[in-house]
């Protein structure tokens, strides 16, 4: 019915409850408006099936609120090691950015990951990572690395 326009935060409840992290040090970090670089594979994802070992492509979304994203990282073994993704055109800054990788499913169990950086350096991190920086309440801004659980039987669920 009416817009309101301000040049300086209203403080209103969902501007300070959402946009607000409390930090593991007692300081809150307000008006958290950018999602630093994320990145969360698509496919396989949870409720999926893989119907045999064999030839996969993983695809995924990328973004950041600070620009561009210039890489992804894709894991099948939990993040102990990482290939680069191809990133599909185009890539633009604070829009999503596609990606894929080729993967060989061998029929054993795999855990899915990627993580993507941006082009201010910004490394998406773990949760464990990403809970030593910001505490447990940071929910609304969570960016940790998601986790894919493949069964030996096929199935993709969540990880955590």
């Amino acid at each position: 019915r009416r817009i309101e326009v301000g040049d300086q935060p209203w403080q209103t409840r969902e501007e300070t409850s959402k946009y607000t992290d409390p930090m593991p040090s007692g300081v809150a970090r307000q008006f958290t408006f950018d999602m630093e670089a994320k990145s969360l594979i698509t496919y396989p994802s949870a409720g999926h099936t893989l119907p045999a070992p064999g030839f996969y492509q993983v695809t995924g979304l990328a973004w950041s609120g600070h620009g561009s994203i210039r890489r992804v990282e894709v894991s099948s073994n939990g993040g102990r090691t990482w290939a680069a993704a191809a990133l599909e055109e185009p890539v633009l800054p604070r829009a999503f950015t596609r990606f894929r990788f080729d993967w060989q499913w061998d029929g054993g169990a795999a855990t899915l990951q990627s993580r993507a950086t941006d082009e201010t350096g910004y490394v998406q991190p773990t949760r464990e990572a990403l809970v030593a920086v910001r505490g447990l309440n940071s929910n609304y801004h969570n960016n940790s690395i998601v986790s894919w659980r493949v069964s030996p039987d096929g199935t993709v669920a969540n990880a955590v």
